[in-house]
């Protein structure tokens, strides 16, 4: 569990924006959960036909055995009793494409290269997305700023244009780690086609989108999720996003 995140899952506020993707199904299973805390099981009973993988019980896992390597073998998910794995299962029910891609490629790069002290780039970058990653559909023009790290352009001058943006977030870490929000909290997002509308078209999408040729480079850009309008009361005021610690300027190219 991250550091000051409750393992009750009663202190699940389903009210906040970035859980309305996530809402329909997962309030229901939190409820029951605080009566049954075995996540495996509400998982799975929630589970619908045809899905790519079970959920199981932790114990399950052999020892020795990588956690990614025994999904692609066993589709089966190895599931602990806590905020972490819930949110894990959520986003696997929702994006059980994307997941098993993500999963995929890591069991690859386990059985091309074995498990190391040190992730390589992709296992590492698929890793970044699959815990704090998000997708942000958005005009061009906030994708411009987001880019710059212009957060005065990106979040005071173009704030209406926020209307005609989605961010979902799809890290199961960060969805976990928002259960006690925390201002410094950062996403590492990938650009979405704004024409995908359903979740599961952008799963499909993000399926085939999610290339170990590209994504290696870790294509994403970070986002401090808090920032966004709409959902944090505290950054209606303007002096919110004044604060360099966690807005941080683009740093400059090395010269060569």
């Amino acid at each position: 569990m991250a550091a000051g995140v409750s393992e009750t899952f009663a202190a699940i506020d389903w009210s906040a924006p970035w859980l309305a993707p996530w809402r329909g199904l997962g309030q229901p299973l939190a409820q029951q959960l605080q009566h049954d805390p075995t996540v495996h099981r509400a998982l799975q009973t929630a589970a619908p036909p045809g899905a790519p993988v079970a959920f199981v019980p932790q114990s399950d896992l052999p020892e020795a055995t990588a956690y990614e390597q025994h999904i692609w073998d066993t589709r089966s998910v190895p599931t602990r009793d806590n905020l972490h794995d819930f949110f894990n299962g959520l986003v696997w029910q929702h994006l059980p494409h994307t997941k098993r891609r993500l999963n995929q490629l890591q069991a690859q790069a386990i059985a091309a290269d074995g498990v190391q002290a040190v992730r390589g780039p992709l296992r590492d970058a698929l890793t970044v997305f699959d815990e704090n990653g998000a997708l942000l559909q958005a005009p061009d023009a906030l994708w411009d700023a987001l880019r710059a790290r212009d957060w005065q352009r990106l979040f005071i001058d173009l704030r209406p244009l926020w209307a005609e943006a989605r961010l979902v977030l799809v890290g199961h870490a960060l969805l976990e780690k928002l259960v006690v929000p925390r201002k410094p909290m950062v996403a590492h997002v990938y650009q979405a086609p704004s024409a995908i509308e359903s979740i599961a078209d952008v799963d499909a999408w993000l399926a085939q989108e999610i290339q170990s040729q590209t994504w290696a480079a870790k294509p994403f850009t970070p986002l401090p999720v808090l920032g966004v309008p709409g959902w944090w009361p505290a950054n209606e005021v303007p002096g919110f996003y004044a604060d360099a610690q966690v807005f941080r300027p683009l740093r400059a190219a090395p010269v060569p």
